[in-house]
């Protein structure tokens, strides 16, 4: 089986952009959806989710951009000029693309649509597109920027066809884990909504009005059992860094704990940024030396981005911008506390505090009047942080398991695309079961 290389301009049969009516389109505008570039995801595919529309008669107007299923589509202008979609058979939908998108169709005896799309979307068919690009200001792609770009694809279509099918194959499997991490997503906010305000009783059961007795707080309704404290009143101290540790930076040694290694998605570290420091032997070190199950709060900036130190830890300190509380075990559970703060209801202390003024920052006196809700038995919020953690465990590993599918995809690619694996035993297993 052959293999061919030739300038995408040979390949396609049809190449259009569409329109917009005049004061553009809205997700009310009309009732034919109208795709444009902020329809192409970045990492290939389409979405309708905040579709712009346009009216049935302007639809009919249109001569060109009306679409079909399996179109390839690509953003031809803008910040995100080059992105790649294919609009999936299946889709029965009557729909348009606007003036910021190009839709491709190639000869249907030559190159498959998904072939075209995967190639299109490949390192190297996007390095290609980046060449065509032109414009400071304004960078697009013009009609002619096929003439620039090659493919390299084998001539038999069903070899397409099945090359094709491995991808989808692993993009669908993306799709999916894609889905299981938005929904458990949604488990965890529920979760940590319902355990943070309404708890576990001794009896494992989440509590609610109807069977426990509720009272007001400053936080809102929390169990009868519970009660309102400060960071202050649970806290053996709470402080800061200091500045001007850049002098102590090296290439390992002890780990810097910058705004960085904070993340909204949880109260973990991040370590995927890395700075290490030799600190001096000096009380000034001691002081912001952080040790398991301290609880981190960014206090400049993004203010109330919460971090607790783990077990195991061996060594750290923190830079200015982040306050550390190291509290009372015995009293309060750190990943509890730290939870909460990362909570919708803890959040909105920040929030209050952003609009009096402190998006400077926040002084060491500020963070010690933090509020949370404590319940009175310990275990009890050692269990709740264990119910959140066990979720975020979960979350976690369907971003493992997305980040090796986005690599095989990417590998395959690579290997399917330009013939340096084949797909001949999926060939050999067709031709069996048709003949």
């Amino acid at each position: 089986m052959t293999w061919s290389n030739e300038p995408l301009e040979r390949l396609i049969d049809t190449l259009e952009s569409g329109s917009r009516p005049t004061g553009g389109a809205s997700t009310d505008s009309g009732e034919v959806f109208s795709i444009g570039g902020e329809n192409i995801l970045q990492s290939g595919g389409v979405t309708l989710e905040a579709v712009k529309r346009v009216p049935v008669a302007f639809f009919k107007r249109m001569t060109k951009g009306h679409l079909r299923g399996d179109d390839v589509l690509i953003n031809k202008d803008g910040a995100q000029t080059g992105k790649v979609g294919w609009y999936h058979t299946g889709r029965d939908l009557v729909a348009c693309i606007n003036e910021h998108v190009f839709l491709l169709r190639g000869e249907p005896d030559r190159i498959t649509q998904g072939y075209l799309y995967y190639s299109l979307l490949s390192d190297s068919g996007q390095a290609q597109i980046r060449l065509q690009i032109s414009g400071s200001a304004q960078p697009g792609l013009k009609a002619g920027f096929t003439k620039g770009i090659t493919v390299e694809f084998p001539t038999d279509i069903r070899e397409q066809s099945m090359i094709v099918r491995v991808l989808s194959t692993v993009d669908r499997a993306i799709e999916q884990t894609e889905a299981l991490i938005a929904k458990q997503q949604r488990i965890k906010t529920g979760l940590m909504q319902d355990l943070l305000t309404r708890g576990i009783d001794k009896h494992g059961n989440l509590r609610s009005e109807q069977t426990h007795k509720f009272k007001d707080s400053p936080l809102g309704r929390i169990p009868m059992e519970w009660d309102i404290a400060s960071l202050g009143s649970v806290a053996e101290f709470v402080t800061s860094g200091s500045r001007g540790w850049a002098k102590y930076y090296r290439e390992d040694g002890a780990l810097f704990i910058r705004i960085g290694n904070l993340t909204r998605e949880h109260i973990n570290l991040r370590l995927d940024d890395l700075v290490f420091v030799q600190p001096p032997g000096s009380a000034e070190a001691l002081r912001t030396a952080v040790q398991a199950g301290d609880l981190l709060i960014s206090v400049t900036a993004d203010l109330g981005i919460i971090g607790v130190i783990p077990k195991g830890f061996v060594e750290g300190y923190v830079n200015q911008h982040i306050a550390l509380a190291r509290l009372f075990s015995a009293d309060v559970s750190a990943r509890f506390v730290g939870w909460f703060l990362s909570s919708r209801e803890g959040m909105a202390q920040f929030d209050r505090l952003n609009e009096s003024g402190a998006k400077a920052g926040l002084n060491l006196p500020t963070v010690r009047s933090l509020l949370f809700p404590r319940p009175g038995d310990v275990d009890e919020q050692h269990r709740i942080a264990a119910a959140i953690d066990a979720c975020v465990r979960t979350a976690d590993q369907h971003a493992c398991s997305l980040q090796k599918l986005r690599a095989l995809k990417r590998g395959l690619m690579q290997d399917l695309l330009t013939g340096n694996r084949r797909v001949t035993a999926l060939l050999e297993e067709s031709e069996g079961v048709t003949t």
